[in-house]
């Protein structure tokens, strides 16, 4: 319980003092600001590490898909890819619910860096066009989209059908998909304390190529993720 206390308290307030620090980079170029998201992603790896003794693991390097655009659809079982993904690649951009981008400081943040919100489970103006919005920033960015199809954090054993977006934005962006399996909620659950003297593990999957039906899409990046996700439990 106290290393617990401990990490929420010292992870938090880097967070907090990472923010606060970048603060005049909203008025500078983005690439500076994103610097300080990877910032805040090798400052995660440091906190499980020193904190709760927490080795990260990453697989299948070689699947990294270079010379050519793509978009990342990844697990979500806790905070920690959120942040730690910004070390792999280049400054990928999130989808967010709404809420997160009212948060100051932090907030400002997020909009600056270019992440994409959404109302959850709401119709609007906005949210009929968001398909078409996230089309046309990918288009004209070099940096990868990346969404969690699960839609949410679950628990590690959870294993819910991915969300039809994921389909959607497949279809929409024509692109090949990097698939990432994380286990991270096996240290840092969605509720209750985190496990120390763990291992958290990123294996990242071969690519969908682009071209595939929505629907198969979905069902075959489902299987992939839940069959790693399966070997990594």
């Amino acid at each position: 319980m106290l290393r617990n206390i401990m990490f929420s308290v010292i992870f938090f307030s880097g967070i907090i003092l990472i923010s606060i620090i970048f603060l005049p980079a909203l008025f500078l170029p983005q690439a500076i600001i994103l610097s300080g998201g990877r910032l805040m992603g090798h400052w995660t790896a440091f906190c499980l590490k020193i904190i709760l003794s927490v080795k990260i693991k990453i697989l299948g390097k070689e699947n990294i898909i270079t010379n050519e655009k793509f978009f990342i659809a990844a697990s979500h079982q806790s905070m920690f890819e959120t942040f730690y993904l910004q070390t792999i690649f280049n400054a990928p951009v999130f989808i967010l619910k709404k809420e997160l981008m009212l948060i100051p400081i932090f907030g400002w943040h997020l909009k600056k860096i270019g992440s994409i919100s959404i109302k959850r489970n709401k119709i609007s103006k906005d949210n009929l066009s968001f398909f078409h919005d996230i089309s046309a920033l990918i288009t004209k960015s070099q940096r990868p989209l990346i969404i969690f199809p699960q839609g949410t954090r679950v628990h590690s054993e959870e294993r819910p059908p991915f969300k039809k977006g994921a389909g959607r934005i497949y279809e929409e962006l024509n692109l090949s998909c990097q698939p990432i399996a994380i286990n991270s909620g096996k240290v840092w659950p969605k509720n209750g304390p985190k496990n120390s003297n763990r291992e958290i593990i990123i294996s990242i999957l071969p690519k969908i190529e682009s071209g595939m039906d929505k629907n198969e899409f979905v069902k075959n990046l489902e299987e992939k993720i839940y069959t790693e996700l399966n070997k990594l439990n």
